[in-house]
Order: structure tokens, then sequence, then C-alpha cells
């Protein structure tokens, strides 16, 4: 358990605008958030900045990897996890079996 000296200030930076997932451009607080922050314990408070900074880290994370496909095509670029896997299909040199005795 923290002491609670001090309150725990807003994360508004000033731009108060909201994506398309209703997050706030500026803190990424949801509207309830912002509406209920006066309410909230310094715990809450806490919880919140923390979502609201797992939210960025992600949004920044699909942003960064949306980028980076549409400006490389380089091959070493190792996919994400989250790419559907390419298919392509086997071809009879990919095979080798020489190794294995029956």
């Amino acid at each position: 358990m923290q002491l609670d000296f001090f309150d725990i200030p807003s994360p508004c930076v000033g731009i108060c605008q909201s994506d398309d997932k209703g997050y706030c451009l500026g803190c990424m607080r949801t509207r309830d958030e912002r509406q209920d922050w006066r309410n909230f314990d310094n715990d809450d408070k806490q919880k919140v900045i923390k979502r609201c900074i797992q939210r960025r880290k992600r949004k920044l994370g699909q942003s960064k990897s949306k980028a980076v496909k549409e400006q490389t095509n380089d091959p070493d670029l190792q996919p994400s996890l989250l790419d559907q896997p390419k298919s392509r299909p086997i071809k009879d040199n990919d095979l080798d079996f020489s190794e294995f005795e029956l």
C-alpha cells in the first residue's frame, strides 16, 4: 500500500478529441474516465493512468507496424505474430528425405 500525500493530477494534455474507439487523443482516457476523474480516489486514478499508458503503447505499436509494412518490402523483416500466415505451395525440391531410412 502506498501512502497518499498528494492528489494525483489529471493526465489531460489539452487535446480533447476522441479517436474512432472513443479514447481521448491527448490522454487516452474514455469519456467516463474523463467525466468521473474528480470522483475517483487515488487508487482508481492510478489504475486509469496505467490503462491509458497501455492504450497509448497499443496504439503506437499498431501504427508503427502498419507504417513499416507499407514502407518496406524487406524479406528479412520478421512478420508480426498477429499477421495472417502467408501460404505458399510446397514444391518437390523443398522436401528432402535423403537422410531418412525406410
